[in-house]
């Protein structure tokens, strides 16, 4: 997995779109703060998080990929699969002018995200809307700890700051539900005013007010799916058109290249697609492989998000001051669920054994 990781990393989200290199996070609750680092003392330099403007990101992926001989890169929005007697032959699309066009391939990989109009007929898709993210940026601002992501404990639900450029910050903003406030009729800058803006660090105070002013919100909701595929022949969906999970610890970048090598991996050694049935046969260990990875991420993403939501639920209440508690003791109290978190440490077996270990903590603390 590391060289996926390497080249997207020294390829692609490097100096050239302005990334920034992230080494862990760090936790706020009530005026307390803590940091958790990812464990990389046994990986080269190149090994760290990565935060960027996804639009750079993707704009470079491209610009790498038709370098090589066997990519042709066509630019378009796919409307609709063709299908011919249950098997996916290729591709519906409009080109840039607007043209219906059709393309064929003996095997289509459907990633057109998290409003996916592809998925419905390659899975049984639940999809699940907890919240939205209401997005600012902060200008010519230090966040408090350098190259680590913020996450506060806030209420009712959790505020992230992390680095976009050298120059910029990220704020999300999470709002429980569907609905947000109104941008137009400034209900939006006044809540984030007088409700958010107060939880947040005090060195960052000024900025985040700034970007308040400034206008420039936006807001998007925030999804969570588990996978649930129908194998069909000439076809396999990947990232967030397959599987998601709430986007608080930023694990839907590494899930989604953690599944594309190991489908590299699994394609590798084939020389001919063109028998879909007996490829889709073989590609269904495609979902047992991504497990360890996935259901990892995925469960601690839930699980964190629902933890780090305030509640009035005294039960609640408790889990809450447990796992910053728990996460703020450090030793492998810290870096082992961060591992878990970053995809460092794929193994299910001990996520369990920290959720164990922190419900142990919390009848500690009472």
């Amino acid at each position: 997995m590391n060289n996926i990781y390497i080249f997207v990393a020294t390829d692609c989200a490097n100096e050239s779109i302005d990334a920034q290199k992230v080494f862990g996070y760090a936790l706020y609750k009530d005026g307390k703060d803590t940091t958790l680092s990812y464990p990389l003392e046994k990986y080269s330099s190149d090994v760290a998080g990565r935060s960027f403007h996804n639009g750079r990101f993707i704009q470079r992926m491209r610009e790498k990929a038709i370098t090589l001989s066997n990519v042709k890169l066509e630019q378009g929005s796919v409307t609709t699969l063709i299908e011919e007697k249950g098997i996916v032959k290729g591709v519906i699309y409009k080109n840039k002018d607007g043209e219906e066009m059709r393309t064929y391939a003996p095997l289509t990989i459907v990633c057109d995200g998290c409003f996916s109009n592809l998925r419905k007929s390659l899975s049984a898709p639940k999809v699940e809307s907890p919240s939205c993210f209401v997005g600012l940026i902060l200008e010519n601002c230090e966040l408090p700890h350098a190259n680590h992501g913020h996450v506060i404990l806030g209420d009712p639900s959790p505020i992230l700051f992390y680095p976009i450029s050298s120059t910029e910050v990220r704020c999300l903003v999470d709002v429980p539900g569907t609905k947000v406030p109104s941008v137009a009729n400034d209900e939006m800058a006044n809540y984030l005013k007088t409700v958010v803006a107060p939880q947040v660090p005090p060195q960052l105070h000024n900025a985040f007010m700034v970007a308040v002013e400034k206008g420039n919100i936006r807001s998007m909701q925030n999804r969570s799916m588990a996978a649930n595929p129908v194998p069909t022949p000439g076809a396999l969906l990947l990232s967030d058109s397959f599987n998601m999970r709430h986007p608080l610890t930023g694990g839907g970048m590494t899930v989604a290249l953690s599944d594309i090598v190991l489908l590299r991996d699994l394609l590798r050694p084939l020389h001919d697609l063109n028998d879909a049935p007996a490829l889709c046969n073989y590609l269904e260990s495609f979902y047992t492989l991504r497990k360890p990875v996935s259901s990892t991420i995925n469960t601690l993403a839930g699980a964190l998000y629902k933890v780090f939501c305030a509640s009035p639920d005294p039960a609640r209440q408790e889990m809450r001051e447990a796992c910053f508690g728990y996460l703020s003791l450090g030793g492998i109290c810290s870096y082992g669920p961060v591992s878990l978190l970053s995809g460092l440490n794929p193994r299910p077996l001990h996520l369990f054994l920290h959720f164990f270990a922190v419900a142990i903590y919390g009848l500690g603390l009472d």
